[in-house]
């Protein structure tokens, strides 16, 4: 009876185990399920617009807050990225012509004409940066080692070229990434090439509903504003992405032209 009564209770507990291991593993999977579910729950809150009623949206409609710079390098209260920013919303304020040609002294009349890269120039002269002069300066000291394939140095366009200012970018600027559809990493200000040095263009701060930036720029003939959303229509792929921010090159750069003009 005793050895009868063992086994009994062995199979008993063997039972319980089983049990014991079935109710532990349905606890974990069920535990893994909403851990998943609310992670994707919130990953899909942050990529869908809050109010879907809206003409277009902003950054923290999507659970994105925009950044700021850490520099102010004109000491206006307001820093770089802001700037630059707001000088490419003011240059789309005055919505002038497209017109390519060259001009004396370099500067089109900004209010009234120019191509897609014055928005360029002009957004970061009103961070207190001198696009023309650095450009001119990078260009001469890299001639030797044909960085910007340049034969014939001129001032008064040499800025105004896409390829020339994308180099200046790759070269002084922070590059990033080019996915038009990840959300929170195109921040106004951010400056994009297309079809590798086609075009240029600056991100705004109004994103559609697919979380896509609008553009600041002036691409053609046929344009009415010069803020849109056109990055998801356009025929053409963005091929570059920057963020223009001070720093140790870019002041060695500014020190030369500095010490030149002091000459």
């Amino acid at each position: 009876m005793i050895i009868i009564t063992k086994r009994k209770l062995k199979k008993q507990v063997k039972k319980r185990f089983t049990k014991i291991l079935l109710i532990i593993l349905v606890i974990s999977l069920i535990c893994i399920v909403v851990v998943f579910g609310q992670y994707y729950l919130e990953l899909s809150k942050e990529l869908t617009p809050i109010d879907s009623k809206k003409d277009y949206y902003n950054l923290s409609d999507f659970g994105f807050v925009k950044i700021k710079s850490e520099y102010d390098y004109n000491n206006n209260g307001v820093d770089d990225y802001t700037d630059i920013f707001n000088g490419a919303k003011e240059y789309a304020e005055f919505n002038p012509a497209y017109v390519s040609k060259y001009y004396a002294g370099g500067y089109p009349p900004v209010e009234e004409e120019g191509a897609c890269t014055d928005l360029i120039w002009y957004a970061l002269m009103q961070a207190g940066y001198d696009l023309k002069s650095m450009m001119a300066q990078d260009i001469r000291d890299e001639y030797d080692n044909n960085t910007y394939g340049i034969e014939i140095i001129d001032d008064n366009i040499d800025f105004r070229r896409v390829g020339n200012q994308e180099i200046f970018l790759l070269r002084y600027a922070e590059s990033l990434d080019i996915d038009i559809y990840n959300v929170g990493d195109f921040m106004p200000g951010d400056i994009v090439t297309f079809d590798d040095s086609a075009h240029i263009a600056m991100i705004s701060d109004k994103y559609n509903e697919n979380g896509v930036p609008y553009l600041i720029q002036n691409r053609d003939e046929t344009q009415e504003v010069k803020e849109e959303d056109r990055l998801e229509i356009t025929d053409m792929q963005v091929t570059g992405h920057y963020r223009f921010e001070y720093n140790e090159s870019l002041q060695n750069l500014i020190n030369k032209i500095d010490n030149e003009e002091a000459q």
